[in-house]
């Protein structure tokens, strides 16, 4: 948005460092949708976005729609997309929406019979918000009923093969627009080993993506569950995102959320090349059918996350980060803070689990690929850890390219696999 040329200022609640640098920030609580209405009044905000999941599912673009301000997020209810893996499940079968059979689970003997009746691998998910964290698919049987135990309600799915892969829909509750197919890594550790993350990198566009994917995932997953939302009268607006499985039985979907993903949006974002302001202002005030769609600038784009030490099982505060400053005047590499924070002398520092996102754009993935990890190498805080393996497999598909200009095997700071606290897990392919 601050990029934009129609956006004259851009105001952001908590917001960190990064925000910062292109915004005013706010201290108000996010999950208040009264507080959040107020503000947006007082500054005669154009439009609210609102962007992580658990304000959606607190009410946040009820009451700030409610007074008067054009928001991009979906209601309460329409949130419950993403907020209830059942309540999902139970609108993409009324939709007729291809997805993995599932049973809504809430004593150990549902999860037992589950488990059992689909087999292993066994895929257990959190029925509520979890932070991306809230899944996990293993062979093991005991850890699958371990996962359960902690949770009030699951969903124990059929385990869907394939490769993953994330779409984006910007939606008025009636008109959906696609944006472009992207693909995340959630595993922490390289070869998608470990336990699962809320992210650790992303790459768009998907060179070996079948033809015509958007067009049908448009067709038999989004259309229909945005129609069937405003059928039950509670239409989504904002951003849908189908998590999607291509089987050896078709295209599945594995999730939805109902606002902006981590870290695809990071590698999207890098490549529109047109207004964000004007789609999601359309998609905020029911007239998403009169503006024209999104254009893509050429080449690729690859989002690189740097973690903090002991992540996912825990994560390390107050560690100062340094090198970020040197990128600022690189116009290929954009770094996009998520878990930092300043220190009383102002020192940039960790705040959190994922620390940041080493974005780059390039010709193509390789080259795109290349920059990012440059610009990862330029960046230090003690324990950092991330993945050296973002489109690896999808560059080298894709053919040669420039060479690298950067060491992209190198042993990070301090290796995933090295921390006790990121110990190796049973993986999905």
């Amino acid at each position: 948005m601050a990029q934009d040329p129609l956006v004259a200022a851009v105001h952001v609640a908590p917001g960190n460092p990064g925000a910062a640098e292109v915004a005013t920030l706010h201290a108000v609580d996010t999950l208040d949708g009264t507080a959040v209405a107020a503000l947006a009044t007082r500054l005669g905000a154009d439009l609210v976005v609102v962007g992580p999941e658990a304000p959606l599912v607190a009410g946040v673009a009820d009451a700030v729609t409610a007074a008067g301000v054009p928001c991009f997020g979906p209601s309460r209810e329409a949130a419950r997309l993403e907020g209830s893996k059942a309540f999902a499940k139970e609108v993409m079968a009324a939709a007729g929406v291809p997805t993995a059979e599932a049973r809504v689970c809430r004593t150990p003997d549902e999860v037992a019979a589950a488990l059992d009746a689909f087999g292993a691998p066994y895929v257990v998910k959190d029925d509520g918000l979890a932070a991306g964290k809230g899944v996990v698919v293993t062979s093991d049987r005991q850890e699958a009923l371990d996962h359960a135990a902690g949770c009030e309600q699951v969903v124990v799915e059929d385990y869907l093969d394939g490769p993953e892969v994330s779409l984006f829909a910007v939606t008025d509750g009636t008109t959906v627009v696609p944006l472009q197919p992207a693909q995340d890594f959630k595993r922490i550790g390289d070869g998608d080993t470990g336990p699962n993350t809320g992210g650790m990198g992303a790459y768009t566009p998907l060179p070996w993506a079948p033809a015509g994917l958007v067009e049908e995932v448009h067709r038999d997953v989004l259309q229909p569950t945005v129609d069937e939302m405003a059928r039950r009268g509670t239409p989504f607006r904002g951003l849908l995102y189908a998590g999607l499985a291509l089987t050896s039985r078709g295209t599945r979907v594995v999730e939805f959320n109902a606002r902006f993903g981590d870290p695809e949006t990071q590698a999207l974002m890098a490549l529109l090349d047109s207004s964000p302001y004007v789609l999601l202002h359309a998609a905020a005030t029911g007239r998403l059918h009169e503006v024209p769609a999104p254009v893509w600038k050429p080449g690729a784009a690859v989002a690189v996350v740097m973690a903090s030490a002991g992540y996912p099982a825990s994560s390390s505060s107050g560690d100062v980060v340094v090198g970020t400053e040197t990128l600022a005047a690189d116009p290929a590499v954009h770094v996009v803070h998520a878990g930092t924070a300043r220190d009383a002398e102002g020192r940039l520092v960790t705040a959190g689990g994922r620390v940041l996102a080493v974005t780059a754009v390039g010709s193509d993935l390789a080259d795109a690929r290349a920059k990012a990890y440059e610009g990862v190498h330029h960046v230090a805080f003690p324990g950092a850890q991330w993945r050296t393996d973002i489109a690896q497999a999808a560059a080298q598909a894709a053919g040669p390219s420039a060479a690298p200009t950067a060491d992209l095997t190198a042993a990070p700071t301090a290796d995933p696999t090295a921390d006790p606290t990121a110990a190796q897990e049973a993986t999905q392919p």
